[in-house]
């Protein structure tokens, strides 16, 4: 075998093979937050959604923000991962399951809160579009219909889109392994034993999902901003609502990758995988997106302001100058701001100018979906439809625990499954070098993060 291969293999496989005591901490510590966040539910079910602070008129609050903040941050994967195939960008090799795995788990994690949300969650089924013995059968101009047809598409073809690349490196995993590990993962590679017609098989399909997944990952979000515009409530009956949602949503799911890769390279001691061209050129997309988002947020602003209706021009002056100004303009700083300058000055786009701005894009992004939400329901068209949200400590424990259980769920995949993609680095050595139309011999460095 390639020594490199060899070596290679040694430091993907190191945390599946060998654990240490400051895994058992950091699990424990998550699954206690996690947990604490299980307890406040429940409570809120024994003793009434009323210990929440959603109040008549705003219905929505932390739990409908955080539901549409996940949904977006699993932008990150499926859609990133599959441009990046499509395109055969060379360098996206260390970062595709990366990106993909936290698609799986926002997904699940956002999937929840519609459930979290109802008063009485054990009656969830009622929402499910099935036929009963009751005859009550799904209204189809429902928006939440159509949010459960788009996200549980979504995340089956995510979860596919996840697995078919690991099937390769489960293999190897079983190769190594003994005992009921080496039982489980014979199970999982699925018979794999890497001749020409599997590899062909993989290949072909990984292309045909890549193709599938896009426009399932766009619609999703598109739908999710039905929910909003298809109400009557002052600043949501705007048309560029569907591209202003996917364009917040690849956005903050590129921050939260950087965030998640800049971690891995940390703590697993990926520095060899992980290069800096990595995060210089997902850096870059983060500027591009950080403009369009600039301009759906203005564009947004300018047609309310000149629109001057007087509901509308109440939720305008509210966010602007009133009681959220300085959470608005926190937002305005995360997102636009310092991507534009971090981002957009070379210099200032190393890894810890990726990571500075991708937290203040993932902060940026959660307080853009509470402005649109909570505003918005708080100053109705008529002055007796005003109210105030104050959101509750169990809201605060159930939204503030999500990021915890996406740290845990990120751990736990990191054990049991090789977080780089083996078998697409060794892919990516073996690519014959490209020859310049200068006639010169491209170096092998400039082919590798091409």
């Amino acid at each position: 075998m390639n020594p490199s291969h060899t070596r290679m293999n040694s430091d993907l496989l190191r945390p599946l093979l060998q654990t240490s005591w400051k895994f058992y901490v950091v699990v424990a510590i998550l699954g206690a937050i996690v947990l604490t966040a299980l307890l406040a539910w429940l409570s809120q079910m024994f003793f009434g959604f009323g210990i929440s602070g959603i109040r008549w008129p705003v219905y929505w609050g932390f739990y409908v923000t955080s539901f549409v903040f996940w949904i977006g941050i699993s932008h990150a994967g499926t859609l990133i991962s599959a441009i990046l195939r499509l395109v055969d960008a060379g360098w996206r090799r260390p970062v595709t399951r990366c990106a993909e795995v936290i698609t799986v788990f926002a997904l699940m994690i956002g999937a929840m809160f519609p459930i979290i949300h109802l008063g009485k969650p054990w009656l969830a089924f009622w929402l499910f579009p099935y036929p009963s013995e009751r005859l009550i059968w799904p209204n189809f101009r429902s928006p939440l219909v159509w949010d459960f047809f788009a996200i549980n598409t979504y995340l089956t073809g995510s979860v596919l889109f996840l697995f078919l690349p690991m099937i390769p490196d489960f293999a190897v995993v079983r190769d190594k392994s003994t005992g009921l590990r080496r039982h489980i993962y014979t199970f999982l590679a699925l018979g794999w034993r890497g001749t020409p017609k599997q590899w062909h098989r993989l290949e072909s399909a990984m292309a045909i999902m890549a193709i599938a997944i896009v426009p399932v990952a766009v619609s999703v979000h598109t739908i999710v901003s039905f929910d909003f515009s298809m109400a009557p409530v002052p600043m949501w009956q705007t048309t560029i609502f569907g591209p202003y949602f996917v364009a917040g949503a690849i956005f903050s799911g590129i921050a939260g990758l950087l965030i998640a890769m800049a971690i891995l390279r940390r703590v697993l001691h990926l520095q060899e995988y992980l290069h800096p061209i990595h995060f210089e050129n997902l850096g870059k997309l983060l500027l591009v997106m950080a403009l369009l988002w600039g301009y759906f947020v203005f564009n947004e602003r300018l047609v309310t302001y000149y629109g001057n209706e007087p509901s509308e021009m109440a939720v305008f002056w509210r966010t602007q100058r009133e009681e959220f100004a300085p959470l608005y303009w926190t937002m305005v700083v995360g997102n636009f701001v310092l991507p534009l300058v971090l981002m957009g000055i070379r210099r200032f786009r190393t890894i810890t100018g990726c990571v500075i701005a991708s937290i203040g894009v993932v902060v940026g992004m959660w307080l853009e979906r509470f402005l649109i939400i909570v505003p918005s329901l708080g100053h109705k068209y008529l002055p007796y439809s005003y109210g105030r949200y104050e959101p509750q400590p169990v809201e605060f424990i159930i939204a503030g625990a999500t990021f915890a259980a996406m740290a845990l769920l990120y751990v736990l995949f990191v054990k049991v499954v090789p977080i780089i993609s083996i078998w697409e680095l060794k892919a990516g050595d073996h690519r014959p070098p490209t020859i310049p139309r200068t006639g010169t011999e491209e170096p092998r460095l400039r082919e590798q993060h091409s």
